[in-house]
């Protein structure tokens, strides 16, 4: 073998997807390639024209365009192109040029195809979607996670424990000894007639009323000193917290986290299957953000608060290199940050008493969304009682917002720099005044007051009158959902913020503050990809806050084109994805994490991948500003 085919066997079995062919195959496909060389300018494929080979580029660089001329990509060396037309039609689809002077190699069609059909890896490489990087690695992701596929009935080993509601305290504490279970299921009579049928004898049908764990019994009736005659209906669990029989673990695991439960019925076709708990979803995951949800909330002091907060950064390493996906990350880490302010305002309340009247804190932002991961800072406010009297409640809420704004901050949750806090008397109202505020920034659209104010409707309850929350959203959404000029505005905002990839689709670096060339991924990313679904989702009247919630809601409306929302979701994962492994490897390096990423210490596949992302956000920036801008001046 001559050392020039040697040399093409050594770069091209060096590159995605030659890296996977057997050698023999390999070393065939090196011994057909032709070598082209083409100066800075010159043109390499017109569009229409006929092709017979697929383009590798060994040195120099090329542009891609768009039959419309627009500039479409820039490609580098290991880097192929002509794929598109050799697999529709046999006709180039986008027209190439050399950027500088470039050296190709060039692999008979046919020879390709042979290759494509002989090795499916191969193949699938080449799918022809121009985002197939993006889909192929948020997809292999999704394929490779036991956390997305593992049913929470494969964690159930027997049938439920059960009793009826009048069944005493002392037989319920007699039958989970004997039966070695930490809950029991309680059945009642009740009433099943139809409401309109007010003729008809009254029926009722032994049904699931609630639940008794040992929790209970140690709370309500030991704690109580209840006598062991008590009847299970009066301490019993009766708003029951529900899960479907083929469920994945992993839902369970953040239902659980979201309503502070330990026991889960598993419904199927209305019927109760079993019970999951807490322990065994521990047991099956070896995640500890249930346990580390548990212990925020028995801790007593803020002291304590803080020497916990370190293992908030532990889980977020654990269930990445576990293999969960962003939107099961950005759940637990939320739901964690709410614990903390639950447990602060319980602390807040023992410090200062009982609240004069009843509130309800809020979380805006990613925390909101449930997108939070660890470098952020607290967005939070509070809605208050109709029955608030400034003069006489003003101070217990000042201090009640110190007092949490100042634990959160003391346990890595930094102050917000725009001051959008409890702690800012601006952000303390009452349910009538939010509506008041809300109503001006949607009739009076201004996009300079907006600009602040799009943390505002990423917003929900974290603890006291959660309904208010509830309630607030919705007028929300039917106030926002059909207001051209406020739609407008809030496009117009969520251009400010573009991809960083330049004329030539390379990456615009910035110095960051360790005077290293890299990119935001939040400034430049995932914030302005929030921004766009947000708008289409208040358009659709969504009522959901998480992004890929969001994109669900609006996937089968007219609002956007065909494909598009699987493109964002795609673009929004991994975009999360490299976001949170670069705060990881940064917590496991002993280094500060932050929302930055230097390109060149990521794979040529993952700068292929953030490239796709980057374009799926710029098109989807376009879209936005035809979609609302335009429209709204016509």
């Amino acid at each position: 073998m001559s050392t020039e085919i040697q040399d093409i066997i050594t770069f091209v079995g060096a590159h995605e997807p030659f890296d996977n062919i057997p050698a023999d195959d390999l070393a065939e496909l090196c011994g057909q390639i032709e070598v082209s060389y083409f100066q800075a300018k010159n043109q390499i494929l017109n569009y229409g024209a006929s092709i017979d080979a697929l383009y590798m580029i060994r040195s120099g660089s090329v542009e891609v365009f768009r039959r419309t001329g627009e500039l479409y990509n820039w490609l580098e060396p290991g880097q192929v192109f002509g794929q598109m037309g050799i697999l529709m039609n046999g006709h180039v689809r986008y027209p190439v040029q050399a950027r500088e002077d470039t050296l190709i190699y060039r692999i008979p069609s046919k020879l390709f195809l042979d290759m494509c059909d002989k090795h499916a890896e191969f193949g699938d490489f080449f799918e022809v979607n121009e985002h197939s990087t993006l889909q192929q690695e948020v997809q292999n992701k999704a394929d490779e996670n036991d956390m997305t596929t593992a049913s929470v009935r494969d964690l159930i080993m027997r049938p439920p424990v059960h009793l009826t509601a009048d069944a005493t305290v002392h037989e319920c504490a007699q039958l989970m000894s004997d039966q070695k279970v930490s809950s029991i299921v309680i059945f009642d009579h009740i009433s099943v007639n139809d409401e309109d049928d007010e003729i008809a004898e009254e029926k009722t049908a032994l049904l699931p009323a609630g639940i008794v764990t040992d929790r209970d019994l140690r709370k309500r009736v030991l704690a109580q000193a209840l006598p062991y005659d008590t009847q299970l209906r009066d301490i019993m669990s009766t708003d029951l917290i529900t899960i479907a029989h083929d469920a994945y673990v992993y839902e369970a695991m953040l239902l659980m986290l979201r309503h502070n439960v330990h026991h889960l019925p598993l419904v199927r076709q209305d019927k109760i299957t079993g019970v999951v708990a807490l322990s065994d979803v521990v047991r099956h995951e070896s995640q500890n953000s249930l346990l580390l949800v548990r212990g925020i909330l028995s801790r007593e002091t803020v002291a304590e608060l803080v020497e916990l907060s370190p293992q908030v950064a532990a889980v977020m390493v654990r269930m990445q290199k576990e293999g969960a996906n962003s939107h099961m990350i950005g759940t637990a880490m939320s739901v964690i940050g709410r614990a903390f302010k639950q447990r602060l305002l319980q602390l807040a309340e023992t410090k200062l008493g009982t609240p004069p009247v009843p509130y309800c804190f809020l979380a805006l932002g990613s925390m909101a969304r449930e997108e939070q991961i660890l470098v952020t800072d607290q967005d939070n406010a509070i809605i208050l009682s109709p029955d608030y009297n400034h003069e006489l409640h003003n101070e217990y809420f000042k201090e009640l917002s110190e007092f949490v704004c100042d634990g959160l901050a003391a346990c890595g949750y930094t102050y917000c720099d725009g001051d959008i806090m409890a702690t800012n008397p601006k952000w303390r109202m009452t349910l009538q005044d939010w509506k008041k505020q809300f109503a001006d920034w949607i009739e009076n659209p201004d996009p300079k007051a907006l600009l602040n104010a799009s943390i505002f409707f990423d917003l929900n309850g974290v603890d006291g009158k959660i309904v208010w929350a509830d309630q607030l959203t919705r007028y929300i959404t039917n106030k926002a959902k059909n207001n051209k000029p406020f739609l407008a505005a809030l496009a117009r905002n969520a251009l400010n913020r573009t991809p960083p990839l330049g004329f030539f689709k390379d990456f615009v670096l910035e110095i960051d503050g360790r005077q290293r060339y890299s990119m935001n991924l939040k400034r430049r990313g995932t914030a302005p990809l929030v921004d766009v679904i947000r708008v289409h989702a208040l358009a659709k009247g969504s009522l959901s806050q998480n992004s890929f919630d969001r994109l669900e809601d609006i996937a089968d409306s007219p609002i956007l084109p065909e494909g598009k929302k699987d493109e964002l979701s795609d673009a929004l994962e991994y975009l999360s994805k490299i976001r949170i492994r670069q705060q990881v490897d940064a917590v496991e390096a002993g280094e500060d994490p932050d929302n930055t990423v230097e390109p060149e210490k990521l794979s040529g596949k993952e700068r292929r991948g953030l490239k796709e992302a980057f374009q799926v956000l710029s098109s989807a920036q376009k879209f936005l500003k035809f979609r609302y801008t335009a429209q709204s001046k016509g």
